[in-house]
């Protein structure tokens, strides 16, 4: 539900730029052959010739609507030319409408605070620009006007067309105006000015909408297409909106907007003027009451938040008709685990299968066996159909979320899966597919696993353990929650490296993401963990693990040297420290960590006997530039960690954190008396 915004205190100037039938005119300008003719954008399916996605001012002067499919488009208009959009995995890819719009942002966002809407339309914060303009060029100061601003449509001003340019220039230049009709002015002809360098720079037309608030600009951005500019003054507020029909303001569009007509019977904005606020926040709530009470006095306090990025990023894929992923068996597939369905099917098929067949009559395999049989044909068949798509949109969404990391240094953090379905015989239902969602994992693999797993999940909700067929008509999958990454900042791991650690340099902003090679960590060294409740048990279990864990360690040394692996992967690499750790006196009853790298040997495992009980991290991945026996050796007091840190690191360095914190519920070390021949006194000669 909306939800009521402060209004600003002073006076703001904010514009709506919506293109012209961009998709077209991202096409005309591919295909000069097509400016002035009657063209139109399909989308790639050829079903009827595929649906209409934008249409040019020529086409819909024949009669040509977007709701139309492209054959009857053709019979309307004989000499259209329809383009297909781009086609990518199966599906219509709108990276070239992307790209062109982003031409236009680059553009409009010289003046001020830009906000992207969608591919064609943007909203600017002009008050400081408007500002500046009049209290150094004010528009009654100018010689001339600009011809395109002199075009503008203001609200409220005559109409008649032989005099309208006159008008408006006399509107403009106005000196007795009010301050808000001084700033729109400026805003007016600063709009202008941008529309003509988008038309000089790319070659694409806009409209465009100035008032004090997003809301109204929005509302009067479409009126006077294309290529044309509306003006809302305070004065005309209230006359444009006693006419707007309900169904046309934002938010108004759907369930609140019928509410209104039915149970308050209002037809027009103007109509809500006749309710009280309390009456309004009586039947909608706070909240809601409030923000229908302002809107129909053309108030509206949201801001233009400056971003020229998408703030998600989505793909998707519509089944309509015919092409919906049917699945029409009804076997009661919730009995099964839905996690890993469509891997694990076939195990428990087979499993089933065997025992059956082998002549076991247990009452838990018969079901499982005759079930899968009947699912084998419909059920795996649509979950790998689904699997597919998913995989094909996921791919997509992965590359682009790279793409918007490696160019604009921003991390998206949700995953969201949204499908549409409906079960068989319940075409009319009212329970909808639920939405999904679970943090985002990079990696095109990653992320088709977890889209995976939200579907099954989605899927076992939907069908509420009803035994019914069901079917797929949308699927998407989208990255949000998208934050910038701080310029100047690097991974974490920079701020835990020792000074005289041989770590190699700080680490990138980049590197911290997944998928980042310089984050590929994989531990090489070996760490043994156990609780310490003595000095004198510390010795003993030290011994133990020095004995058992030597040999390893000498293999592993002589695989590093004979692959040429250069450095350590670990976290202890970075935590290193000089040898003066060791005289660091501080005792608790913690953790003993101690790390065997590479080059350890049972006499540098001696030395560490005399360590005091202290959670001590020690790496000798560096032994070969040091004398044998010597170690960098870094304390550290376990309670000291902050799992809140600890959960930003990558998942191999996390579980070897996790080693010191929660040790092995089975040590290795043996204490004396644990063995059954500790038991037995020694045979007597």
């Amino acid at each position: 539900m909306p939800v009521a915004r402060p209004e600003p205190q002073e006076p703001r100037v904010i514009a709506h730029v919506d293109m012209d039938c961009f998709y077209v005119q991202v096409e005309q300008r591919r295909n000069p052959a097509l400016r002035g003719q009657p063209t139109a954008v399909v989308q790639y399916n050829d079903w009827k010739g595929g649906g209409l996605i934008a249409v040019s001012y020529e086409a819909r002067g024949f009669g040509v609507k977007r709701s139309m499919r492209g054959d009857e488009a053709k019979r309307v208009c004989p000499g259209i030319n329809l383009v297909q959009v781009p086609v990518a995995r199966g599906k219509a890819d709108l990276n070239l409408y992307r790209s062109s719009g982003s031409e236009v942002v680059a553009i409009l966002a010289s003046k001020g605070k830009c906000e992207r809407a969608s591919i064609d339309e943007v909203y600017l914060d002009l008050t400081e620009a408007a500002k500046e303009m009049l209290l150094q060029a004010p528009p009654d100061s100018l010689e001339e006007i600009c011809m395109e601003a002199a075009k503008s449509n203001i609200l409220g001003l005559s109409s008649d067309a032989s005099e309208k340019e006159k008008n408006v220039r006399a509107w403009l230049c106005r000196s007795d105006a009010d301050y808000q009709d001084k700033l729109l002015a400026c805003g007016a002809i600063i709009v202008a000015q941008l529309r003509i360098r988008v038309l000089e720079e790319t070659q694409f037309t806009c409209s465009a909408g100035i008032a004090h608030n997003k809301m109204l600009a929005k509302l009067v951005s479409g009126m006077h297409k294309p290529a044309q500019q509306t003006v809302v003054p305070l004065s005309s507020i209230q006359d444009f909106l006693s006419s707007l029909p309900v169904k046309k303001m934002k938010q108004l569009g759907g369930k609140l907007g019928s509410s209104l007509q039915y149970d308050l019977g209002v037809e027009t904005i103007g109509d809500l003027l006749s309710f009280s606020e309390e009456k309004l926040q009586e039947q909608y709530g706070a909240n809601t009451g409030t923000w229908l009470w302002k809107i129909a006095r053309g108030i509206s306090g949201e801001e233009v938040e400056d971003r020229l990025l998408p703030k998600s990023h989505g793909c998707g894929k519509t089944f309509p008709g015919p092409r919906a992923l049917k699945n029409n068996t009804s076997v009661r597939i919730l009995a099964l685990p839905f996690s890993s369905f469509s891997s694990k099917i076939i195990s428990y098929s087979l499993a089933a299968e065997a025992e059956y067949l082998r002549g076991r009559t247990r009452l838990s395999c018969m079901p499982i066996y005759l079930g899968m049989k009947q699912l084998e044909n419909t059920q795996l068949s649509t979950f790998r159909t689904v699997k597919g798509w998913l995989d094909q949109l996921c791919e997509e969404l992965s590359e682009r979320i790279q793409s918007d990391l490696n160019q604009n240094k921003r991390i998206a953090q949700t995953l969201t899966l949204h499908a549409r379905a409906s079960k068989k015989n319940e075409r009319d239902s009212m329970k909808k597919f639920p939405s999904k969602s679970c943090p985002l994992r990079y990696g095109t693999g990653k992320i088709q696993e977890d889209a995976m797993k939200l579907f099954e999940s989605g899927l076992h909700d939907f069908l509420e353990s009803q035994s019914t067929g069901w079917s797929i008509t949308s699927l998407s999958v989208t990255a949000s929650k998208i934050f910038d990454i701080p310029s100047g900042t690097s991974s974490i791991l920079r701020y835990i490296k020792g000074p005289n650690s041989s770590a190699p340099p700080a680490i990138s902003d980049s590197s911290s993401v997944p998928e980042d090679p310089s984050l590929d960590v994989t531990p090489i060294h070996e760490e043994q963990c156990e609780p310490s409740t003595s000095e004198k048990e510390d010795n003993n279990r030290y011994s133990a693990i020095s004995t058992k864990q030597c040999p390893a360690n000498e293999e592993k040394k002589n695989s590093m040297k004979s692959t040429g692996v250069k450095g350590a992967s670990s976290i202890l690499k970075f935590l290193s420290r000089d040898h003066s750790a060791h005289q660091e006196k501080r005792r608790s009853d913690g953790l003993i960590c101690s790390h065997q790298g590479p080059g350890s040997s049972s006499e540098a495992n001696e030395a560490e006997r005399n360590v005091p009980a202290q959670a001590a991290v020690v790496d000798r991945s560096n032994s070969g530039a040091e004398p044998s026996g010597s170690s960098n050796t870094w304390m550290l007091n376990v309670e000291d960690i902050d799992p809140a840190v600890v959960e930003e690191l990558p998942p191999e360095i996390q579980r070897e954190i996790q080693g010191w914190i929660r040790p092995s519920k089975h040590p290795t070390a043996k204490r004396r008396g644990s063995t059954i021949s500790s038991y037995f006194p020694p045979a007597r000669s």
